[in-house]
């Protein structure tokens, strides 16, 4: 008995980081509100899901989206750096997780480059999970994420 209650709470802990990967969409759009200052939610027709700023680039079909391809935004250099030495690189709800947190670090890693710098300076410290479930609520491609890591085993 004290060994499968064991197991049982082992295998719940395994289980925990998982979980908590998962975001819920609802609660991220209202965590979307400390990101509004800079970007905005705008579907390809001009539908505003959430108005906001044009600092940052428009994030409708962010995840399974090319890394830097918002046509039109003048993206900085550390995420070109990204863009050009992964062109087949597409946002991830793993990777939007981790450069929303900290976009220097995750930038650093993706180049190879400690000195590359980012345009956003903002660091989300909660609920990143959260928001990156309501953008990808948003993406229409969110399925393709998978895509080119496919491709590349062919």
């Amino acid at each position: 008995m004290k060994i499968s209650i064991c197991a049982t709470l082992a295998a719940l802990s395994l289980a925990l980081p998982a979980v908590a990967q998962e975001g819920d969409a609802a609660k991220g759009e209202k965590e979307f509100n400390k990101c509004k200052a800079c970007h905005m939610v705008q579907a390809p027709d001009g539908t505003d899901i959430v108005k906001g700023g044009k600092t940052g680039p428009n994030l409708y079909g962010v995840v399974g989206r090319k890394i830097a391809s918002e046509e039109g935004f003048k993206y900085g250099d550390g995420i070109l750096e990204v863009a050009e030495k992964n062109p087949d690189l597409v946002w991830t709800e793993a990777d939007l997780i981790e450069y929303v947190t900290d976009p220097k670090p995750w930038l650093v890693e993706k180049t190879g480059d400690s000195a590359a710098k980012t345009k956003m300076t903002f660091k989300l410290g909660k609920n990143q999970a959260d928001v990156v479930a309501f953008l990808a609520q948003n993406s229409p491609d969110a399925g393709a994420e998978a895509a080119p890591a496919e491709d590349a085993a062919d």
